[in-house]
Parts: C-alpha cells; sequence; structure tokens
C-alpha cells in the first residue's frame, strides 16, 4: 500500500497488522479511518486466514489521539461513502475490532486517548510500551461517553477502576496504567515489536476452530451486559443533553485555550 495511505495493511504468516497512518494528526481517527478500518477486518474476518491481528500506531510516538471530530472523508469508495451515509463510523469500526473473530492485540506504541484508548480496550490484549500515557477525556470536555464504550472499559478494567478512569479524565503513565488494567504488559520500546508478534506467532499457530469457539463463547458471557432497548434510549437522551449543553462548548474552547474549564452544569 502506497506510503501516504491513511491506513497501512499487512497479512503475513497467520498475523494481521493494521497500522494508522496520520503522523500529522497524531493518529486521531477521521471517519475516513474508522471506514478503512472496518472494511478492511471484514475482510478478513471473512477467511481464516489472519488468525491473529494487530493494531498499532506505527513507530511514532502516538498510538491515536483519539476522534478527529473535524475530518472530512476524502477520496473514498462508493462503498465507504454509502456506509458514512447510514452509519456512525466510531461505532461501526470499534464494533468491528471488538466483533473480530480471532484473537487481537494492542500494540500501543505511544500515548492513546479517547476513541483511541477505547480501540485499544476492543482489543483481546494490549501490549504497551513502558512510558505509554493513556486517559478518557471526556467529563473534562463536557461530554456523555456512548453506553456500548463504556461498557467495553468495564468489562476490561472493572466497574471501580472504571468509573475512576471517566470520573476523573486523568491520565496514567507506564506503570499507573498496567495497574489500572488498561494494558496487560509494559516492555522497553526497542522490544516492543517482538515481544507482540512474538504473543502473536504463537497464538496464530494454534487451531482456528478452538481459537475462534473460544473468543465466541467469551463473548456470548459480555453479551449479557448490554443495555435494553429502554435503557439505550435513556442513554441517548443523556449523551444528546451533554452534546447541546453550555459546558461542551466551555470544554471544547478551554482545550484549545489550554486552561481549566469553568462548567455551570448547564
Amino acid at each position: 500500500m502506497s506510503e501516504h495511505a491513511i491506513l497501512l495493511t499487512e497479512a503475513r504468516g497467520g498475523i494481521g497488522t493494521i497500522t494508522l497512518n496520520r503522523p500529522e494528526r497524531k493518529n486521531a481517527l477521521s471517519p475516513e479511518l474508522l471506514l478503512l478500518i472496518h472494511q478492511r477486518l471484514s475482510e478478513w474476518a471473512a477467511s481464516d486466514d489472519v488468525r491473529c491481528l494487530v493494531i498499532t500506531g506505527g513507530s511514532g510516538k502516538a498510538f491515536s489521539s483519539g476522534y478527529d471530530i473535524a475530518a472530512i472523508p476524502t477520496e473514498m469508495t462508493p462503498e465507504l461513502a454509502e456506509l458514512m451515509k447510514t452509519s456512525n463510523p466510531l461505532e461501526f469500526a470499534m464494533n468491528t475490532v471488538a466483533g473480530y473473530p480471532y484473537p487481537t492485540i494492542a500494540m500501543l506504541n505511544g500515548y492513546a486517548f479517547g476513541a483511541g484508548l477505547n480501540m485499544a480496550m476492543c482489543c483481546d490484549m494490549r501490549i504497551a510500551v513502558e512510558d505509554v500515557r493513556v486517559g478518557m477525556p471526556p467529563a473534562r470536555l463536557g461530554l456523555v461517553y456512548h453506553p456500548e464504550g463504556l461498557r467495553q472499559f468495564i468489562e476490561v478494567t472493572g466497574m471501580a477502576r472504571c468509573r475512576e478512569i471517566f470520573f476523573t479524565g486523568r491520565t496514567y503513565q507506564g506503570r499507573e496504567a498496567l495497574e489500572m488494567g488498561l494494558v496487560d504488559r509494559l516492555v522497553p520500546e526497542g522490544e516492543l515489536v517482538s515481544v507482540t508478534y512474538g504473543h502473536a506467532a504463537e497464538i496464530a499457530q494454534n487451531a482456528p476452530l478452538s481459537l475462534k469457539g473460544t473468543k465466541r463463547i467469551m463473548a456470548m458471557f459480555q453479551e449479557r451486559t448490554r443495555l435494553t432497548e429502554e435503557q439505550m434510549r435513556e442513554a441517548e437522551k443523556l449523551i444528546g443533553e451533554a452534546f447541546n449543553s453550555d459546558d461542551l462548548k466551555e470544554g471544547q474552547v478551554a482545550f484549545f485555550e489550554k486552561r481549566k474549564p469553568r462548567f455551570t452544569g448547564k
């Protein structure tokens, strides 16, 4: 794939790699990038060729800085353009990563915030550099995070830690991130690739039916934690109220002005 492509992909030896490739935007997740992730993983999921998936931000300091709200999709295929009309690209991509039929590993080469961290949490395992920095800032911006994303964090960290992560909006670095359950293993930067692909190779050589079957049964347990339709409607109302609030505008302005926001609860 061209070096200018925003998503780089490779499949070899049963291991598939997708690399977020927007270094100028700190690998922010644009709608176009998210739909490309969905498209590629859907293609791989249709076969048994990729039995372990690795997601990474490449060799830079960012895994992903989060969702790029300002990005405008360009040069999309007709298929991607059609998906944009009817789907939320962020939710679409997260569900595709979480639902990939074989084991997945997030190789955190650098910091991950917001939706970038959420994508890592959708993976089965997270291997990170020793000085990794991660965090979820919705409370600092005046946002209510979507229910499916919260559920994905709760499944990995547990309810108590998830409360701290979202209520404080704090950034966790290195050992703190490990203790909070946001990463599973910390390794020196020079060993990140070898350790991650060592894990991936060990997984990919195992029996495909065992890998797929075990992951599917685990997903059955997770499905019990989903909200009912009535609860989803209530959640969407809460999200809408926050999205239309003065606090959201203040949170955005404060972020760009690099100051503490002055929230009023309105």
